[in-house]
């Protein structure tokens, strides 16, 4: 199996780029919008600094979650504990939705951490679980806009942008579920060519 091809890393390089630049673009506007709104209070100036606000949150808020999973576990996850194991039922939604054929399509932040021709089987299937732990993670704090939603009004759209945001986050916890039993399986099979070509 190949790894990821250089255009592939080339544009994992620019996403990032973008990512970055778009959040702090996003914050940038909220601050500017939150100073227009308290000079000239207007309405106008608050809804754009909420609409900005929102995005700038779930931006940057993730980039934070991925930067501390990657300084505090480093890809380094037991996969073998009962909270990464698959469930009968899982498996069976997973077909419902077609993750098959919709996973390869997704954007991958870090292609290089689940590249067989550097990387271990059991390397790929903890950088999988931590992957799943961020997501999951992004999955809970979509929804702490809601709370803002309570005090500067606009509900709904705290609410929308929310769902929105923890939807396309469970979409990639799915990948990783649906991806790592075939992993730890490529990892028992290459284990046991290993243990035969030693006896």
């Amino acid at each position: 199996m190949g790894g990821p091809t250089r255009c592939v890393l080339v544009k994992c390089v620019v996403m990032k780029k973008f990512i970055l630049s778009f959040s702090l673009t996003m914050a940038a506007l909220t601050a500017i919008f939150a100073a227009m709104y308290r000079q000239s209070g207007r309405q106008t100036d608050l809804s754009f600094a909420i609409v900005f606000g929102i995005v700038a949150y779930h931006f940057c808020v993730r980039l934070l979650i991925v930067v501390l999973f990657k300084n505090f576990m480093d890809n380094r996850a037991d996969w073998s504990k009962r909270w990464y194991q698959i469930r009968h039922w899982e498996k069976r939604f997973y077909k419902l939705i077609h993750v098959k054929q919709w996973k390869q399509k997704m954007p991958i932040y870090e292609p290089q951490s689940f590249d067989p021709a550097v990387r271990t089987w059991d390397e790929i299937a903890q950088a999988m679980c931590q992957a799943e732990l961020v997501h999951e993670t992004n999955v809970v704090v979509s929804f702490v806009p809601i709370v803002f939603g309570l005090w500067f009004g606009a509900l709904p759209i705290f609410v929308m942008t929310s769902l929105l945001g923890a939807v396309s986050d469970l979409l990639f916890v799915f990948i990783q579920r649906y991806n790592r039993p075939r992993v730890i399986r490529m990892m028992n099979r290459y284990n046991r060519r290993v243990t035969v070509h030693n006896e």
